[in-house]
Formats: C-alpha cells, sequence, structure tokens
C-alpha cells in the first residue's frame, strides 16, 4: 500500500493553529487610541484668504504677485492684525528645498498668523486605482 499517513501532519497543523491563536493578541498590543478619521475638504479659498507660492528657485508670490523675500514678513504682520486674521495658504513647487518652503512657514510664525495651510493636489494614479 502506497498512500501518504497524513494524520501527523494535521497534527501539527492543529498544534500551530492554536499556538497562532493564543499569541497574536499578545503581540499585537497596542495604545488604545480614538484616531480622527480623514475627511477630504475641497479648498475654500476666501477673499480674505493669502495664498503664497514658492517656485523652485526659492521666487515668493503673494496673490500671484511676486514679492522679495526679506518683505514677506512685513507684508504678513500687516495682515496679522486683520479681525478676522486671514488664513495663509502656502502653494510650493514639488522641486523647491524644504530651506524655501521654511521660509515662509517661519515668516508666518514671526508675525503671528494662526492659520497655515500646504495646498497639494492629489495623486493622479492613487486616484484611478479601485
Amino acid at each position: 500500500m502506497s498512500a501518504i499517513n497524513t494524520t501527523p501532519l494535521v497534527d501539527i497543523m492543529l498544534v500551530l493553529l492554536i499556538i497562532f491563536l493564543i499569541t497574536v493578541p499578545v503581540v499585537v498590543h497596542t495604545v488604545p487610541l480614538s484616531l480622527p478619521r480623514e475627511v477630504d475638504q475641497p479648498t475654500r479659498t476666501l477673499p480674505q484668504t493669502i495664498v503664497i507660492a514658492v517656485d523652485r528657485t526659492g521666487n515668493v508670490y503673494w496673490n500671484e504677485g511676486r514679492i522679495e523675500a526679506g518683505s514677506l514678513s512685513a507684508h504678513l504682520a500687516a495682515r496679522a492684525g486683520d479681525d478676522p486674521q486671514p488664513e495663509v495658504q502656502i502653494r510650493a513647487d514639488r522641486d523647491a528645498r524644504y530651506e524655501f518652503v521654511g521660509r515662509v512657514v517661519a515668516a508666518c510664525q514671526r508675525a503671528g498668523i494662526e492659520k497655515v495651510a500646504f495646498i497639494t493636489e492629489p495623486d493622479a494614479a492613487r486616484l484611478a486605482a479601485p
């Protein structure tokens, strides 16, 4: 008779299954948190919203008009006292160095701007995937 005895194989598989069922809850121990849900909201550009663009060479644009990077703090400080305070939306070129964007964020912080947002474009590859 040339049949394979599968009884030891089934015994080993059942033992492994029991071991995994017991050890997995112990291994997957995490801190219980209530995480926020992701909400995709369309960008609303209000009249008091300031759009600051940074191109790949470090040029700074205030609502589509080019300004000197050194005068950005003065422009922001002049608008920081408005009631309600405007939101600053930063649009940076994909190839812009972090240093250029960091300067804009630091200028917003020094001027006392409370709302700073980064504008991005959705990834077309992710949107096309089912």
